[in-house]
């Protein structure tokens, strides 16, 4: 088991409980979760480790949301998807943790900016060329940091995506790269014997976060917990940066 400090522990819980409550309440707010464990971990095993808990909570958004995925918008953005997952890996490979740590802080603020600039201008966009670019991108970020939420919620928003069919397809859009991305980063050797045994001992706060997330889908106001992942994500971006 890795050595960390019960504050450390502490935010790893917090990270699992938070990971479980973005899969089934609100796409996206996860990157808190990200910056979390990158905060705590080493960034590339960070990013080793949250993946298998996304897995575990990828298991309750499947069965909350299954029936109302929109197949042909996954299908379109399979290509570009796949292009920015072998970005990702490639850049994974030759980045060292300082690098990596960065690049997730420069991301989620770049995800940030972009996601409140298109609610200010209240954008819409459609073609070909937005399924490219977000599909690059959201393949890319989430190989590097699993932070490929905020691009896709863009994506649903700038699409004009029912909700119902926004949670169906975002559950099955990451149930699906999620366990594409496993074989790239064993490959790396980032699931070490400590990392699995670490989140041997999360799954379990990431379980009781997905079904919290499901009692209190309907219940929490939208704009309300959309603006304290806001904050929470830009604060802990910085903090990786600097």
């Amino acid at each position: 088991m890795i050595e960390l400090s019960p504050l450390a522990w502490g935010m790893l819980g917090l990270a699992a409980l938070i990971a479980g409550i973005g899969k089934t309440a609100v796409p996206g707010s996860a990157t808190v979760s990200v910056v979390l464990l990158a905060a705590v971990l080493p960034a590339r095993t960070s990013t080793a480790a949250m993946l298998l808990l996304f897995i575990v909570g990828d298991v309750f958004a499947l069965i909350a949301y299954r029936r109302h995925a929109h197949w042909p918008t996954l299908l379109r953005l399979a290509p570009a998807v796949v292009a920015g997952l072998v970005l990702g890996f490639l850049f994974l490979s030759i980045g060292d943790d300082h690098l990596v740590r960065r690049a997730i802080g420069v991301i989620l603020l770049v995800m940030i900016a972009i996601t409140l600039w298109r609610r200010h201008r209240q954008a819409k966009a459609a073609g070909t060329a937005l399924g490219l670019t977000y599909g690059t991108l959201a393949g890319f970020t989430t190989m590097v940091a699993n932070a490929g939420g905020p691009v896709m919620a863009m994506y649903f928003l700038a699409t004009r995506t029912p909700v119902q069919v926004f949670l169906g397809t975002s559950a099955w859009f990451f149930a699906i790269v999620n366990l594409v991305k496993v074989p790239f980063l064993a490959g790396l050797g980032l699931f070490t014997p400590q990392v699995l045994l670490m989140d041997l001992v999360l799954a379990p706060l990431v379980v009781l976060g997905a079904l919290t997330g499901l009692m209190l889908a309907k219940r929490m106001p939208q704009r309300l917990f959309d603006r304290i992942v806001i904050v929470l994500t830009v604060l802990g971006a910085v903090y990786l940066l600097f």
